[in-house]
């Protein structure tokens, strides 16, 4: 593998997207919205949760639309960085929000967690134009472990700042470490351009989505991947989501245990998906994803069963090496089963039936964590999640699904 600047400048975004990701979605923000803004117990986390669940439900309806426009107009860049800013921008704005501020403080996040994610749909769609397919595995893994040392980065740069009067900072340092670092994207990635006439692109898109919806059982295979998909999924947002709440509830960690804590999970993150990202190039995408959702199914137990503290610095460990593996493995089969011409309209589907399931798992978790008041039961109910997904992914054709999708 060649790393050319287009690849670099791919797996720049990796790099800077991480940020957020690690440090507002998972360790400081989501705790500092339960037990500062709200505090009012495990309401918070329930709250935490609904705000997930509106963000991923905006992303569901617009997802599709976007991802069919950006396919005809051969914008997929241009929308990368409308999407990419917006949540730049209201991650800046988080800075404002304080204790009390539970509306502005769901609203601000719920528009920066849906300018991200309707980002990462043009960001996958840009894979196919910077990697052949028989190395898509490969750079797919190498932009998850960049992603995670910029993750890994993050927290460092932000250690100064957890303390009660700075904690507020954190956020507008992470909008600029994520805004400035992506800037390598924009600068250095080609899109692969074809020709196309003006015209009404929502129109298109409309009548895209719908040809689509008409046309999608050629892809059987790839239908029984986004199903399976759409179930394990749902546990990896929770986990993302809930893990520092999680840890600061049961183990009362505070913000610098909880930084530490996954600084190591994302060292762990960065080998997982390095080493998984080369098991993939050798056994196929289905086995590897297998693989990793029986490390996840681990993952869950342990951290249910786990009694102290040192216990669960061992659950996070393993954790950081399903993550990074599950995550660039689904991407990479998500590629594999999908024709060269429908990347952005069909991740655009692939993100919808993530973010439909995911509207229900933050809620289920936060809301049996509200009425039992123990999140050991919550936890345990992101297992069937898993285990679930497993089974469906086990009737997916990954060699028949490949093969249509480069006929097609």
């Amino acid at each position: 593998m060649k790393l050319n600047k287009n690849i670099f400048g791919w797996i720049m975004y990796d790099f800077a997207n991480s940020s957020y990701t690690t440090i507002i979605v998972t360790v400081i923000y989501s705790v500092y919205f339960k037990n500062i803004v709200v505090n009012q117990g495990e309401l918070g986390t329930a709250l935490w949760g609904r705000a997930i669940s509106i963000s991923m439900l905006m992303v569901a309806i617009s997802a599709p639309i976007f991802g069919a426009v950006a396919d005809y107009s051969r914008a997929k860049k241009k929308f990368l960085f409308y999407f990419c800013y917006l949540t730049v921008i209201f991650t800046g704005l988080l800075y404002f929000v304080q204790a009390g501020n539970v509306f502005t403080g769901m609203l601000f996040f719920i528009i920066a967690n849906f300018g991200f994610n309707n980002g990462n749909v043009f960001y996958n769609a840009l894979l196919p134009d910077v990697a052949p397919r028989n190395e898509i595995g490969r750079i797919s893994g190498l932009g998850w472990a960049v992603g995670y040392i910029g993750g890994l980065l993050s927290l460092f740069l932000i250690l100064p700042l957890v303390h009660n009067d700075w904690v507020r900072l954190v956020f507008p340092t992470i909008a600029a470490f994520f805004g400035i670092f992506a800037i390598p994207t924009f600068i250095l990635l080609q899109e692969v351009k074809k020709s196309s006439k003006r015209t009404n692109y929502f129109k298109v898109a409309y009548k895209r989505i719908k040809n689509s919806v008409k046309n999608i059982s050629n892809f059987k295979e790839l239908i029984k991947f986004i199903v399976s998909y759409l179930i394990y999924n749902d546990g990896i947002i929770i986990v993302i989501s809930f893990a520092a709440i999680y840890g600061a509830t049961r183990f009362g960690m505070d913000e610098k245990e909880l930084i530490t804590y996954f600084i190591i999970a994302n060292v762990s993150s960065i080998f997982g998906a390095l080493i998984f990202g080369y098991i993939l190039d050798k056994i196929g995408a289905k086995k590897t994803i297998s693989i990793t959702l029986i490390v996840w199914i681990m993952v869950i137990i342990a951290a249910f069963l786990s009694r102290d503290l040192k216990e669960f610095y061992y659950v996070g460990i393993l954790a950081g090496i399903a993550i990074g593996s599950s995550q660039s493995s689904s991407r990479t089969m998500m590629v594999l089963l999908t024709p060269n011409d429908k990347m952005a309209e069909f991740f655009g589907f692939y993100s919808v039936t993530g973010r439909i399931a995911s509207i229900l798992g933050p809620l289920v978790y936060g809301e049996i964590a509200r009425i039992t008041g123990d999140q050991r039961w919550a936890i345990l109910s992101v297992l069937i999640f898993f285990v679930t997904g497993f089974i469906l992914l086990q009737f997916v054709d990954e060699k028949r699904g490949s093969k249509i999708a480069q006929n097609w």
